[in-house]
């Protein structure tokens, strides 16, 4: 069994286009499944799953109802621009043979470096906007600030996310773009530093408003979530180890590209599909509808913190990717040792 699927492995790797190939429509499959619900969702755009049950290529469901109208022009348009998305991706694979599968791992590290970096930007940037705007308008100065009309309108989710959360999101998008540095050793202090300003004001101020609480909550959720695939680059999760520590090179290589197809992709694609499959899912709702907490004066960032779901799933997706095609990379390798255990993991005797 184990030679077996060695073999079967080692042959797939001398096939590097075709993982090459694999490799990019997925990641471009996750990347056009998000746009495609935006489309959906925000514009009412038929989705290419609609457009392609109009032309009678999918089987319709009860729930479709015939296009007409522009609906169909936007309908082409969705399909064209996905198609060529993906013929553009797989003409470029092609193009570069040269280009080996550790080399499109690492673009694919960094893809979701970037993303991750966006995220932790975003939060750092919403979160001190939003709860400084909260602590003005509960103590009442916001409207010495911006006036009345304005203080009114910022007490308006909608208002707030799409004048405020949205354009701080579009400078972290360029502030990752240049910083290349991953900041969640400041998050994590930032967190301990809110959670004590709390302490702080409740103990010996006596005072505590729910916008604090709040700021813990959307701090400590991203660090939570938008590790993980930074974690997962660096091999830092924990493993349930019962075998692996006394697998080959090639045994452990083919038990993480393994487990990236079969475990790693699927939980990813789970979450996603499940998170907005609907405009009642747990991503779309609270997205659409700018959900906040209970407590009117607290943040307004609680349907933001439904987005971090689809960050996790999309970031560990490019990175059990990237995590695949590195490991696949080592079958190429045929040296003689490869199938010998690995010198660190051998018994302290063992080694002599």
């Amino acid at each position: 069994m184990q030679h077996a699927l060695f073999r079967f492995f080692e042959t797939a790797a001398h096939r590097p286009q075709l993982l090459r190939v694999l490799a990019i429509v997925s990641t471009l499959a996750v990347l056009l499944f998000l746009v495609d619900n935006f489309f959906v969702f925000w514009t009412d755009w038929p989705g290419t799953s609609q457009f392609l049950t109009h032309l009678g290529i999918l089987t319709p469901d009860n729930k479709f109802k015939a296009l007409e109208g522009f609906v169909v022009t936007a309908g082409w348009i969705q399909f064209t621009l996905t198609a060529a998305v993906f013929v553009l991706a797989i003409v470029w694979v092609f193009r570069t043979p040269d280009r080996d599968l550790e080399s499109d791992a690492r673009l694919y590290d960094s893809m979701a470096s970037y993303f991750v970096r966006l995220a932790f930007w975003s939060v750092f940037l919403v979160g001190f906007a939003d709860a400084f705007i909260s602590f003005l308008r509960i103590e009442g100065f916001l409207s010495a600030f911006v006036g009345e009309h304005l203080t009114t309108q910022l007490g308006r989710s909608v208002f707030r996310g799409i004048w405020i959360h949205y354009p701080l999101i579009c400078i972290a998008a360029v502030i990752a773009l240049v910083n290349r540095s991953l900041g969640f050793i400041w998050l994590s202090l930032m967190i301990v530093a809110a959670e004590f300003v709390i302490v702080l004001s409740r103990f010996v101020f006596s005072y505590e408003q729910a916008f604090q609480g709040d700021l813990v909550r959307f701090w400590y959720a991203g660090l939570f979530l938008f590790a993980s695939a930074y974690t997962l680059m660096h091999d830092g999760h924990v493993r349930v180890d019962v075998f692996y520590t006394n697998f080959t090179a090639r045994g452990k290589a083919a038990s993480n590209a393994l487990g990236s197809l079969i475990l790693g992709l699927p939980l990813c694609w789970t979450i996603l599909i499940l998170g907005t499959n609907s405009r009642g899912s747990i991503i779309i709702s609270p997205m659409l509808s700018f959900e906040i907490s209970q407590s009117g004066f607290g943040m307004y960032t609680k349907y933001f913190m439904a987005v971090y779901l689809a960050v996790f799933a999309v970031t560990m997706a490019f990175q059990f990717i990237s995590f695949f095609l590195s490991n696949m990379s080592k079958f190429t390798e045929q040296q003689a040792e490869a199938d010998q255990p690995a010198e660190s993991n051998l018994p302290a005797g063992a080694k002599a």
